[in-house]
């Protein structure tokens, strides 16, 4: 380990301490901060004066005077060390850039934002820390999060929302996107947890709905009404191309950029991505339709499954007998036969369309895997296990919700269960309304 002296303190009484890359800075109980180690770009040339806290950076340092106004020193090569003017409760100094809390609430930061890690997500908020290429705040309700980790774009995520709830109720229905997941509770309402990087869960509607799909970065919803609301990533025109007109079933899918419906004649529309004619209008009648990746799949009135798109796995080859089922999944498909069992075809390198055996009365495809809903009320997943996304909490359940790298379930009680990736809280073990 580098020795700078960073791990030797000065003497004396502190009441607060915070340890940079090879240096550290103390506010002592006087209130006036001394720094230690390191003293490149003079980043251990704490300033006169007295300050109610003290933050240490990778070469800067700042803090907040008794007045509010924020002060930082060191190395200021993104200018993060040129502090706004103003009164701030709290300070951050993270990488390249820092961080402060106004007395308002809200977050302003200044210095490096090549990963928008200064560019801080709308709200009010009771702290804030500044890392390398992102920053988080904490709310009274959840914590947000924005820049890159990892040289990932802007992001901001929310932990599942347990504040605020005083009337009892119950979910009915869940779907698992790319890295969010929403579920409708049994008032209509609608929560949605996970990454909110297309503000899959800032923008959640209000009212009242009777569906709900979740795609890759949107989601889609069917109100009472039969209108159908989006929400999320636009970039492929998977909100504003929302067709109106009343609808009876909507389905998106965990790869899907685009979504479909089938109206209340039983045609099917499609809007969103629409490479491979993934989205293109189709003949006859039809009950229920699903998105994947870049194929679609419906389910015809007679109980025919019949797919378009991408075929290039055969992920959208015909299949014979009859249906009550269908999910499109990443390059495979799954459809639940009259009989009870789960028939899934093609793309099988995680032995996703690998034959099941036993009676189901749900299927849901995944990125690559499955998961299925037995007639005893057992969930059985298979396929990619990475991250326990096959290894399901025991219980009893009514629905299942297989996502990209994750998979939720609705138990007996109204209670959702989780399992899998959990990276941006898109599935917590257990949540309740």
């Amino acid at each position: 380990m580098l020795n700078y002296g960073q791990a030797d303190p000065p003497e004396g009484e502190f009441s607060a301490v915070s340890a940079g890359y090879l240096h550290a800075c103390g506010l002592r109980e006087s209130g006036e901060i001394a720094c230690w180690g390191r003293g490149s770009f003079g980043r251990t040339d704490a300033p006169e004066g007295i300050f109610t806290q003290v933050s240490s950076g990778t070469t800067h340092s700042c803090a907040v005077r008794e007045n509010g106004q924020a002060e930082c020193w060191g190395m200021n090569n993104y200018g993060q060390s040129n502090a706004p003017s103003g009164a701030f409760t709290q300070v951050s100094a993270g990488a390249w850039h820092s961080c402060g809390l106004r007395e308002s609430g809200t977050v302003e930061c200044w210095g490096d934002d090549e990963y928008d890690q200064s560019n801080p997500s709308p709200g009010n908020y009771l702290a804030v820390s500044a890392g390398t290429r992102h920053s988080c705040a904490l709310s009274a309700t959840s914590t947000r999060y924005w820049g890159g980790r990892d040289e990932q774009p802007l992001e901001a995520i929310a932990s599942p929302p347990t504040a605020g709830v005083t009337t009892p109720t119950t979910y009915t229905a869940v779907s698992a996107g790319y890295q969010h997941t929403c579920a409708l509770r049994s008032t209509g309402t609608i929560d949605c947890w996970g990454r909110d990087n297309h503000r899959q869960l800032t923008d959640v509607p209000t009212g009242s709905f009777t569906a709900i799909s979740a795609g890759s970065n949107h989601a889609c919803a069917l109100r009472s009404s039969g209108a159908i609301v989006c929400w999320g990533n636009d970039g492929d025109g998977q909100v504003l191309d929302t067709p109106a007109g009343a609808f009876t079933a909507l389905g998106s899918g965990p790869s899907a950029s685009h979504t479909c419906a089938v109206a209340s004649g039983g045609a099917v529309s499609c809007w969103g991505a629409s490479g491979d004619d993934r989205a293109a209008a189709q003949t006859g009648m039809f009950t229920a339709v699903s998105a994947g990746f870049r194929h679609s799949c419906g389910l015809r009135s007679s109980g025919a499954i019949h797919c378009w798109g991408a075929d290039n796995d055969g992920q959208a080859a015909a299949q014979t007998g009859a249906f009550t089922a269908v999910s499109a999944g990443e390059r495979h498909s799954c459809g639940l036969r009259s009989s009870g069992a789960i028939h899934c075809w093609r793309a099988n390198n995680d032995g996703q369309t690998a034959a099941q055996t036993g009676t189901f009365t749900a299927v849901s495809a995944g990125g690559y895997h499955n998961c299925g809903l037995r007639s005893t009320g057992a969930i059985h997943c298979w396929g990619n296990s990475a991250n326990g996304r096959t290894t399901v909490p025991a219980g009893s359940y009514t629905a299942v919700s297989a996502g990209y790298e994750h998979a939720c379930g609705i138990k007996t009680d109204g209670t959702i269960a989780c399992w899998g990736l959990n990276t941006h809280d898109q599935a917590p073990p257990t949540r309740s309304p």
